[in-house]
């Protein structure tokens, strides 16, 4: 039997190796990106290290987990605000001047589900309490696996009725 490599003139012979190794890459490549358990874990810790910073009174600490960006989107009491900094003043004007009328906040996560390998969405209850504004209600935020890591890029929050 001949080998077919030496059937082939040696200037194909070289168009063929590398054909051969494009290939191979494009064959063993690891495709696309998965979400992990270990993105699942790095989601879960954005939530919890968000409810830790709420309730020591941080703000700043709070929006870390929010991607800072104009366009971040963050919808609740009736109203769509758009951008990172617009967020954050609202939650500065709100609670900047009383940090300790913050309370205490609990996320209570339902389901963290993938929406491809760099994007997951997030359902759970909130809970707002030892607080002039106490309160409990749903949210679903959507993630985004961003440069600096998971980053809340778009939030809604409704307040369930008493």
């Amino acid at each position: 039997m001949v080998d077919m490599i030496d059937a082939i003139p040696e200037a194909d012979t070289v168009r063929v190796a590398w054909l051969l190794v494009i290939s191979a890459c494009a064959t063993t490549s690891a495709g696309p990106r998965r979400f992990t358990p270990t993105d699942r874990s790095a989601v879960q810790a954005v939530l919890d290290g968000q409810a830790a910073a709420w309730n020591r009174g941080d703000l700043e600490a709070y929006m870390t987990g929010y991607a800072k960006t104009d366009a971040l989107v963050f919808t609740s009491g009736g109203k769509v605000r758009q951008g990172w900094q617009t967020a954050f003043d609202h939650y500065q004007k709100r609670y900047g001047s009383d940090r300790a009328a913050m309370g205490k906040l609990v996320f209570e996560v339902l389901r963290i589900d993938a929406l491809g390998g760099d994007a997951a969405v997030v359902l759970g209850n909130w809970i707002l309490t030892e607080s002039p504004a106490d309160g409990r209600g749903v949210f679903s935020v959507v993630f985004e696996r961003r440069p600096e890591g998971w980053r809340i890029v778009h939030d809604h929050t409704s307040l369930t009725p008493p």
